[in-house]
């Protein structure tokens, strides 16, 4: 039988999880486009994981750091000139939909750099950190120190040490500001509104954002799996502890997009047959050698 990679895990909890928040939309009597764009949202990041898993792994590695750099551009652009609401900017308008740059971009950045951290690498956090910063966002820059600490402590090293600065420079920085913004309906404090439409609605919303946090148990390259793991449970928590957007079982496209965008990142088949691969090879060397030892005693 074959086993399921962590992305295939992924995949999975991600349809499960919006599944769920669409039937927490409908039975909470949110607009009927909201559960449009929450299943759009489903569809276009499987789309990119498709498209990105044909992508070489040595084309992705090589432009990992330009791509860093260009989402951190992305990121600073968001908060100097983006969509602004009782003081924060952290969106992008685009026709009548708002999309959170940050819940898009920010996981995927954490992976990027969690597989080919350089100097260029660290440079696109430090612009992300001043970013999330500016904007201010309490949550993401929460969840980016996070990512980056976890990361500093499964590989101590003088970038991932810096970035983890960065992140943490990032969370006091937003902590500095005001963030005052209130809960907006089906969005924000979903872990304890839907156990207003029906208890076993609220239960099913709350394990379905636990389920996001699966793939980070499932095997293959833990530093990514980790870093995927902590980032999502940090966002989850501020969800649960303020006034931010619940990811996947509450409305909100940007995190379908960020969460799929992440689990594209996550080691996928061709990663886990190349691992077996080596550790065959590894094992047959062990084989020989053991063999060669034992013919000349």
């Amino acid at each position: 039988m074959r086993r399921w990679t962590t992305r295939t895990w992924g995949i999975v909890c991600a349809v499960g999880a919006t599944a769920i928040g669409a039937a927490y939309l409908a039975a909470a009597g949110a607009p009927s486009h909201y559960v449009a764009i929450q299943l759009a949202a489903l569809g276009i990041g499987l789309a990119a994981i498709a498209v990105l898993a044909r992508i070489p792994g040595s084309f992705s590695e090589r432009f990992s750091a330009p791509a860093l750099v260009l989402l951190g551009t992305l990121l600073l652009a968001t908060a100097l000139v983006g969509a602004s609401v009782d003081g924060a900017a952290r969106w992008v308008k685009l026709g009548a939909v708002y999309v959170q740059t940050s819940l898009v971009v920010l996981p995927a950045m954490l992976l990027l750099f969690a597989r080919s951290p350089g100097r260029l690498g660290v440079a696109a956090m430090a612009l992300a950190a001043l970013a999330l910063a500016l904007q201010p966002d309490r949550a993401m820059a929460g969840a980016f120190a996070v990512g980056l600490a976890v990361l500093a402590l499964l590989r101590a090293e003088r970038l991932t040490i810096a970035a983890a600065l960065c992140g943490l420079g990032a969370f006091v920085g937003a902590l500095a500001q005001p963030d005052a913004l209130p809960a907006f309906p089906f969005v924000d404090r979903i872990l304890f509104t839907s156990f207003d439409v029906h208890p076993l609605v609220g239960a099913a919303v709350v394990a379905g954002a636990l389920a996001l946090l699966l793939p980070a148990l499932a095997g293959g390259e833990r530093d990514r799996r980790w870093v995927f793991g902590a980032t999502w449970l940090a966002i989850v928590s501020a969800a649960a502890l303020g006034n931010y957007p619940t990811p996947l079982v509450g409305y909100g496209g940007s995190a379908v997009l960020g969460y799929l965008l992440s689990v594209a990142l996550l080691p996928g088949a061709a990663r886990v047959a190349r691992e077996a691969v080596a550790c065959e090879t590894t094992s047959e060397g062990l084989a020989h050698d053991q063999s060669l030892r034992a013919a000349t005693v």
